[in-house]
């Protein structure tokens, strides 16, 4: 970013966090342009197109309709990581006001999407049984007191602090993947870092995270009213083009975001990441010896972005 467009990262709140997102966008916004066409528009396509032939398959034939979950849920995944390991590099590098290309940054991609996938792996079963749990505990008691009044009075709160766990997870998920790209931890260590971070940000981060995944279930709504049970076909084409590229930007955005979070963290905890060695380290990506940061490379000191 230009000298102009600095801002100390250190304690931001919400509003604080969205400004410097945006300003690191704008500030490379041909280069984000190029990474959102190449694979966040892939990403954000297949999600809207999954809605639509998701809601044809579950009226006719639910065989057609698991398998093309199963392939939906392996291409999503792959997207979803090429495109975290893309954004979440190119908003580091931002820190270092290093001029780099869009062919730099994807001939780095395989090399984080490789350690990125260990990490959504284990974020995945960590979910998976986090789910399973509840699923055991909760529907045999409520199966047991049934629609009473006070099986509902206390199946509510029950389920507000399901909800709660859940978005914590997810937090940690996020900012795993961050840690992941940036650091030389992996998996289970990634999201025992992250879940270090974000002590004393949790607020914050939960606010950030309802936010964003509220402004993604409007789009979803939005697509399945206007264009999947639309009635005018040209309504239906600019309602879809809409929610497409509202998907495509709110993801980049998020993408930005929690890379945000992670140096706001990073500075809460006093663990900045010295300026100098990240410069290093980018050249030594470029060249081909991908050296992840490592917990010594760490230092106390300002942080601007």
């Amino acid at each position: 970013m230009d000298k102009q467009q600095e801002e100390q990262i250190h304690s931001l709140g919400v509003f604080a966090i969205f400004r410097v997102s945006f300003l690191i966008i704008f500030s490379w916004i041909n280069l984000f342009t190029q990474i959102t066409l190449s694979t966040i528009f892939p990403l954000s396509l297949l999600s809207l197109i999954h809605l639509k032939i998701s809601d044809h398959f579950s009226q006719r034939n639910y065989t057609a309709f698991w398998l093309f979950q199963t392939v939906y849920f392996v291409f999503f995944l792959i997207l979803s990581m090429l495109s975290t390991a893309a954004v979440v590099y190119t908003a580091a590098c931002t820190y270092t006001r290093k001029e780099i290309t869009f062919f730099q940054v994807m001939s780095v991609v395989p090399k984080i999407w490789k350690i990125l996938t260990v990490t959504f792996a284990w974020s995945f079963i960590v979910v998976f049984l986090y789910n399973m749990i509840a699923f055991f505990v909760l529907i045999p008691w409520f199966g047991s007191i049934g629609l009473s009044v006070d099986g509902v009075a206390i199946l509510g709160p029950l389920l507000i602090i399901y909800m709660m766990g859940f978005v914590y997870i997810s937090i940690i998920w996020h900012l795993a993947s961050v840690v992941s790209v940036l650091e030389e931890v992996c998996g289970v260590e990634a999201m025992i870092k992250s879940r270090g971070l974000v002590k004393g940000k949790m607020v914050i981060s939960f606010a950030i995270f309802l936010f964003l995944n509220l402004c993604f279930v409007l789009i979803q709504v939005g697509f399945q009213r206007f264009v999947v049970a639309g009635k005018s076909f040209w309504s239906r084409i600019g309602c879809g083009v809409l929610c497409f590229l509202f998907l495509s930007e709110f993801t980049l955005l998020g993408l930005v975001v929690q890379t945000v979070i992670y140096f706001d963290c990073k500075s809460y905890h006093n663990e900045i990441i010295d300026r100098s060695y990240l410069e290093n380290h980018i050249e030594n990506v470029y060249l081909g010896d991908y050296a992840p940061l490592r917990p010594d490379d760490y230092r106390s000191k300002q942080f601007y972005m």
